[in-house]
């Protein structure tokens, strides 16, 4: 018998993108957020990241996904790693976030507009 659409792998391609993002607000998101709300300068230029990272993914055409954001958030870091990036430790001092954190910190953000539905 056949599956029709390969329902497995899409519902485990769901469960990896909602894990990502969930390890992304935990890692990046929730201190990263905080410290957005306490400091202008990082609010705002997190808000441009997001409108860059919304505008990548068409987000102004179609709602953004749990799997879009999580794929673009992985391939950024990817890239960034792939030219020397190293995560840094934690805690993260927000004060100075390099661009690289600042953009994860744009999509934890994007991810928070989404439907919680679409995270649990």
């Amino acid at each position: 018998m056949r599956v029709p659409n390969n329902r497995v792998a899409t519902r485990s391609a769901a469960v990896a993108a909602r894990s990502s993002l969930t390890t992304l607000t935990a890692v990046v998101g929730t201190a990263g957020l905080a410290a957005a709300a306490a400091n202008p300068g990082l609010l705002a230029a997190v808000d441009q990241h997001a409108a860059a990272v919304r505008d990548s993914l068409h987000g102004d055409r179609r709602g953004l996904t749990v799997a879009a954001l999580a794929g673009y958030a992985e391939g950024m870091r990817d890239a960034a790693r792939e030219h020397g990036w190293v995560p840094p430790a934690e805690p993260i001092d927000w004060s100075e976030p390099d661009w690289v954190l600042t953009r994860l910190l744009a999509v934890c953000l994007l991810t928070r507009a989404l439907d919680p539905r679409d995270l649990a």
